[in-house]
């Protein structure tokens, strides 16, 4: 008889090992101080399943895989018999269906038993983002966001811990680029859930390592991201060979596993839509944030006072409500991906949620993003796998300049400062943040320029006539360069009195996007420059 998994869901909770006045028992020191920070009622989500309900099914399954507290369920393995006595039970709500087969130990004789292995070279979710060229300079994809300007500040996510749920890190314990984190004993803990039986996440796909490297990787030479300071967390729990809703409930398990160490942030380049069976595929009217099981958890997650980043998918030629899960959670940051110009990637996915609210949040470079492979080789990858990852290492870093804001100003604060807050759409949603404005500017009531008494006009620009006012100098250095770091023009500028702006006649330039440097020994000014 087949034996597949199933989620055996509960009607009630009762407790006897546990209780909420005493959390200390299945919650960290670290956890408990996140509550207090969002001023958070413990609950009775965050009470265990209970133990005589996870022993009164085991009669009736062939393996406990594990259990949600959040969802009150338990993930099993059993047969279509033990499923209907299952359902028997009196405190037992629902037995869903969510995979086929189960994933047998390495030499089990049930081998048998899974699924053959779904070609992942066909499979849409990585395909977009293997495509894979030598990569050019990092600093594009950095400077978009102010990296370089949160680094200068001293700040690269410090105390902060960051969980990454993805498909495997390989070669991430053994590559120079996270030599850093692993020498000064940042990583909090370790989960496999795809594999429980393996301690270990260091194998499987490489997917996770190329997103961990866009938030953690500290090579000069190759790459330096944004918060390669930051103490991580790291689980498997997307199994690239199939496409099932028990990936969904991995991905809970790690929030759950996540939120009891004390994670900060949860950050997430995975999601889910169509199924290797049909008929669970999600329906655009599911995409509401409250249905499907993965949105469910990121959703109570956010309210734990975790910060959930996601990438909002690849689906982007669909067009509008192209969304996957969890993006169209609620209270998290759903992340969407530019190009060189500034503009929507052709594959990003667009929103709105079934319910009509703005997706992605934010977006950032995702078309040719630099990262690491587990071979230690530096490449371009394209997909918003690899755009979210940077929102969340700019996260990190301003939780550590502002560690007494809660999740929700966080939030708020790189909602701000994105480059199109007053006017957001379904397509970049507020737009791509800036570090400096999240941390200031919207901490003042300010503009970035307002609060440097810069001014850069016009932006975007359509003839060769640009104009700066900034600081009390008369001599300003002033560089620019293309989307990909190149240096492409740079002069000194001279004007009669601080009272008038600097005029630079710049060279033809191409449409797209670029960054200015500008110096005038007192003021440095950092900015992007569209050309229309």
């Amino acid at each position: 008889m087949a034996q597949d998994r199933y989620a055996v869901f509960f009607k009630y909770k009762p407790q006897q090992e546990f209780s909420l006045t005493n959390p200390s028992q299945f919650l960290t020191s670290k956890a408990l101080q996140r509550r207090d920070r969002e001023k958070l009622a413990l609950d009775s989500l965050d009470l265990p399943v209970a133990a005589s309900y996870l022993q009164g099914i085991r009669p009736a399954i062939v393996e406990l895989l594990y259990s949600s507290k959040w969802l009150n369920a338990a993930v099993v393995v059993a047969d279509t018999t033990g499923k209907k006595w299952l359902e028997a039970l009196p405190y037992v709500e629902k037995v869903n269906w969510i995979a086929k087969g189960f994933i047998p130990k390495e030499g089990d004789r049930k081998a048998s038993q899974i699924l053959n292995p779904r070609e992942t070279d066909s499979f849409l979710k990585w395909e977009i983002e293997e495509n894979y060229r030598q990569a050019e300079a990092y600093d594009f994809q950095n400077q978009l966001l102010g990296i370089e300007e949160m680094h200068q500040a001293g700040f690269t996510g410090k105390n902060t811990t960051i969980a990454i749920f993805d498909s495997g890190f390989p070669g991430m314990d053994t590559i120079p680029a996270f030599a850093p984190l692993f020498k000064s004993k940042r990583l909090v803990g370790q989960l496999n859930i795809v594999r429980p039986w393996v301690k270990g996440v260091f194998r499987d796909h490489e997917h996770g390592t190329q997103v961990a490297s866009l938030i953690l990787a500290y090579q000069p030479s190759s790459l330096v991201s944004g918060a390669y300071g930051a103490k991580v967390i790291l689980a498997t729990t997307e199994d690239v060979a199939s496409e099932y809703p028990i990936e969904e409930f991995n991905w809970v398990r790690a929030a759950e596993y996540a939120d009891s160490l004390g994670a900060d942030i949860i950050h997430s380049s995975l999601g889910y839509l169509d199924f290797d069976e049909p008929s669970l595929t999600y329906s655009k009217s599911q995409l509401d944030g409250k249905t499907t099981y993965i949105s469910k958890g990121a959703t109570i997650a956010g309210k734990k006072g975790i910060l959930v980043v996601t990438s909002v998918g690849n689906y982007g030629s669909a067009g509008g409500n192209s969304l996957v899960a969890p993006a169209d959670a609620t209270g998290i940051l759903s992340v969407g991906a530019v190009n060189s110009t500034a503009a929507v990637a052709t594959f990003s996915s667009r929103g709105p949620t079934a319910d009509g609210r703005i997706k992605p949040e934010l977006a950032a470079f995702g078309q040719n993003a630099v990262v690491i492979r587990p071979s230690g080789q530096v490449v371009e990858v394209s997909g918003t796998s690899f755009s979210a990852p940077q929102i969340t290492a700019l996260a990190a870093g301003l939780w550590e300049a502002k560690p007494e804001w809660t999740k929700e100003e966080l939030l708020n604060n790189l909602l701000q400062s994105g480059s199109q807050y007053t006017s957001p759409d379904q397509n970049l949603g507020y737009g791509i943040p800036n570090f400096r404005k999240a941390l200031y500017g919207t901490l003042l009531g300010v503009k970035e320029e307002e609060l440097r008494g810069t001014l850069i006009y016009p932006n975007p620009i359509i003839s060769t006539n640009l104009f700066i006012q900034v600081g009390k100098e008369t001599r300003l250095f002033f560089r620019l360069r293309d989307g990909l770091g190149r240096l492409i023009f740079e002069k000194m500028a001279e004007r009669q009195s601080s009272n008038v702006p600097y005029q630079i006649d710049l060279p033809v330039l191409v449409t797209g996007m670029y960054l200015i440097q500008a110096s005038d020994g007192k003021e440095i000014v950092t900015k992007k420059l569209i050309k229309r």
